[in-house]
């Protein structure tokens, strides 16, 4: 199957009509457009020595904004024509009333690209992956006779967008995304347990079937889970804490990433509302939300509302600096859309959301940071957490971690949770290692029942007091 271009304007709409049912839908308000989708994905699990599952989805359709004052009205279809169109423009328009509006400036137009627009689906052909998932399940057994499951996938998709503005300007960008991932479990005198390991990002899928790549995913995911049967009940109570540099960036994400937002910012429900310009961390945490860097998971070429994204800075030497802002967000702060308006589909309106979020390096060394470490824990793994935007208050399962004593790496630790809230973490954090790095490329995250893929990062970092909650008596 050859991929054809998503061109809404020559294959199901006109543009002419498009755009003065767009203007008609927005006169009297701030700001508005009109958002078309098609998006296609294929996912194959390869589980318990057999394919499991193979799906494909394909879907396109439209949403069309109004934007007046804090109000938004948006509707949407899976019907591209003029009568859907004219249905969603009587919807969008509510929010408008009797106008009055003041017309916001259009975004301002780019030619960056960050990422191939060749569709990954048709990057390798069906049964190829599915002996690739074979080969992996096959390698996995092979390392170790403490392998009992195997579990692998390879998910590709390919996003394409148009945006028209009631200037009669339009921005399309092409966003594919791949990732393939590895999880096993071992067994050991009666004892089970599991690792995991994957990554991608905006890029074919030729690496990733590489046997290098996956080859070295399934020995990582294998190390962790022969690690986990090691593992001795973790401590609990109020200690330091080491993280360790890449994926543990998905706590500074939460804890920290969404009070950033610049909604949250705006109606003060943010444990960061009303701190700009303050010294909100320890001195030398420098934190960015950067979407520019090419082919990353979180990287996009433009916004869901048309805005080239940025690498914007958003706490600087501990100072809060800088609010991730949408369009409406911004013009409602007297500020300008820092690239950050996404959106899941086109039946979502879009909001300040993050992309690639992470903490520059300091001059530490990592060994040096755990050999200061006293009493505590070195925590490399983060599974599932929680946090609370109004406090920044969270709550973090570790999916590998170890006890330090002394400076000394002990033995890893199972069942442990680090508890605390995003503003009192940024505070006491008591050294930044060197070793800055960003995950393989697995992040997604969620708000308001939206979910977006995203990318973290951090070096390596001590971080005073924190709670751990732990198994042992």
């Amino acid at each position: 199957m050859t991929h054809t271009p998503f061109t809404p304007f020559e294959t199901l709409i006109d543009r002419e009509t498009a755009l003065g049912v767009l203007r008609e839908a927005v006169a009297g308000a701030d700001d508005g457009e009109l958002f078309f989708e098609r998006r296609r994905s294929e996912a194959l699990m390869f589980d318990d020595g057999r394919l499991k599952t193979a799906s494909y989805d394909a879907s396109e359709g439209f949403g069309l904004r109004a934007v007046r004052g804090e109000v938004a009205g948006y509707a949407h279809s899976t019907e591209i024509s003029e009568q859907a169109m004219r249905r969603a423009s009587e919807t969008a328009r509510l929010a408008v009333g009797d106008g009055g509006g003041t017309w916001a400036d259009a975004p301002e137009g780019t030619n960056k690209k960050l990422y191939t627009d060749d569709d990954p689906i048709e990057g390798a052909t069906f049964p190829v992956k599915v002996e690739t998932l074979r080969e992996i399940d096959a390698f996995a057994r092979g390392l170790d006779a403490r392998v009992v499951q195997v579990s692998a996938s390879i998910a590709a998709s390919l996003q394409e967008i148009v945006i028209l503005r009631p200037e009669g300007t339009s921005v399309s960008d092409v966003r594919p995304m791949t990732r393939v991932n590895v999880s096993v479990i071992v067994e050991q005198d009666g004892r089970r347990e599991s690792g995991s390991a994957g990554g991608g990002g905006r890029i074919g899928l030729d690496g990733l079937l590489d046997p290098a790549d996956w080859q070295a995913k399934t020995r990582e995911a294998l190390r962790i889970a022969a690690v986990n049967l090691e593992a001795v009940p973790a401590p609990a109570g109020v200690m330091d804490v080491v993280l360790g540099p890449g994926w543990p960036g998905i706590l500074l994400h939460e804890a920290i990433g969404h009070g950033l937002e610049g909604d949250f910012n705006r109606k003060g429900s943010s444990a960061f509302a009303g701190l700009m310009g303050q010294q909100i961390a320890a001195k030398g945490v420098t934190v960015l939300d950067d979407g520019t860097i090419p082919d990353r998971r979180g990287s996009i070429s433009v916004d869901d509302e048309g805005t080239p994204s940025a690498k914007n800075t958003l706490i600087e030497d501990g100072k809060l600096v800088g609010y991730m802002q949408d369009r409406q967000n911004a013009r409602l702060m007297g500020v300008k859309s820092t690239g950050n308006g996404r959106r899941q589909s086109y039946a979502h309106i879009p909001m300040p959301r993050m992309t690639n979020t992470y903490m520059l390096g300091g001059d530490v060394a990592p060994g040096d940071i755990v050999a200061d470490l006293k009493d505590g824990i070195y925590a490399v793994g983060f599974g599932g957490g929680q946090v609370d935007i109004t406090n920044g208050k969270f709550v973090f399962s570790c999916t590998e971690a170890y006890r330090v004593q002394n400076g000394v790496v002990g033995a890893p630790v199972k069942g442990a949770t680090l508890i605390g809230d995003g503003a009192t973490a940024l505070r006491q954090i008591r050294a930044i290692g060197n070793d800055p790095a960003l995950d393989p490329g697995m992040g997604n995250c969620g708000k308001q029942g939206q979910w977006v893929p995203v990318g973290v990062g951090q070096p390596t970092l001590m971080i005073g007091g924190l709670t751990v909650g732990g198994a042992a008596a």
